[in-house]
């Protein structure tokens, strides 16, 4: 059982995750939904198409102009209790490696703490801990911050995400994390090159077997673009592809853009598992 704010999903129960960027100068939307008003509609529609997860994020994953965790707090933790209060069922999660931004974003109402920087501040658990809520603990190959990797390497990639994770998990929980509340993430493209990240996902399924759930982040990211040789804005096919494999393998929760999409992928795998009956199955009976 994953248990995360107020919901419960059972093992092995897909999850979609929506992305909002809090900022001017993300890699994908390029700022569509910095300010309140747009923010809040992607929230709408992402709910309203099959999302349980919001992950609200104030800095851009890749280099760009510094954010103080001052400013980092003023993008997101408003906005947080905003959502909190039109959304309160919703799973709040916050895209951050700060404690000062997980202590803010906590006491706004997020249910999650997303740290994709593996653990780089390691009070970013101890904050979770505190409040008691969950966390995501990312393999990013020991990178910076906001740096992209040069020439990384890896004696058995998959080897060191499961080092890295269960050791980052097993510390939350002795911290005082939930261990129900706790998921694990390889890190695509986080401190890895494309062939890394293609290796992590066709392995996944040994972070599947440790037990704790797998969260993937795949959505447009550069190891589709370059395994396809396409631009951020041509890479859904890719993804979405990538996506029924995490999903066959055993992925639990998926940090996407495109939430219906990906939400039809998923049911489709789950059909095809065995898992989900068809919506509707009148071929043949009539």
């Amino acid at each position: 059982m994953l248990r995360l704010g107020r919901r419960e999903f059972e093992a092995g129960e897909p999850v979609i995750m929506a992305i909002v960027n809090r900022t001017p100068d993300s890699f994908y939307d390029r700022g569509a939904t910095f300010r309140d008003a747009p923010a809040l509609d992607r929230v709408e529609r992402a709910v309203a198409e099959g999302a349980e997860v919001i992950d609200i994020g104030g800095v851009k994953a890749g280099p760009g102009d510094e954010v103080t965790a001052e400013e980092e707090v003023r993008r997101t933790a408003g906005f947080v209790a905003e959502v909190r209060r039109r959304f309160p069922d919703v799973v709040i999660s916050v895209d951050t490696w700060r404690h000062e931004v997980g202590e803010a974003a906590c006491a706004a109402g997020a249910d999650l703490l997303n740290d994709a920087w593996g653990g780089v501040d390691p009070r970013l658990a101890e904050v979770a801990a505190r409040h008691r809520v969950g966390l995501v603990c990312t393999h990013a190959g020991g990178v910076a911050p906001r740096t992209r990797p040069h020439r990384i390497a890896y004696d058995d990639v998959m080897a060191d995400i499961l080092r890295v994770t269960l050791g980052l998990a097993e510390r939350a929980v002795a911290l005082g994390v939930p261990r129900e509340s706790v998921l694990i993430d390889p890190g695509h493209d986080f401190g890895k090159n494309t062939r890394h990240s293609l290796e992590a996902t066709r392995r996944l399924g040994e972070m599947v077997e440790t037990g704790w759930p797998v969260l993937v982040s795949l959505s447009n990211k550069d190891f589709v673009g370059e395994t396809l040789d396409r631009p951020v804005k041509e890479r859904l096919v890719g993804t979405l592809a990538t996506t029924a494999v995490s999903a066959w393998l055993g992925a639990q929760m998926y940090r996407v853009h495109e939430v219906a999409e990906t939400r039809q992928v998923l049911e489709m795998v789950a059909s095809i598992a065995g898992r989900r009956a068809p919506a509707v199955a009148r071929r043949g009976l009539a």
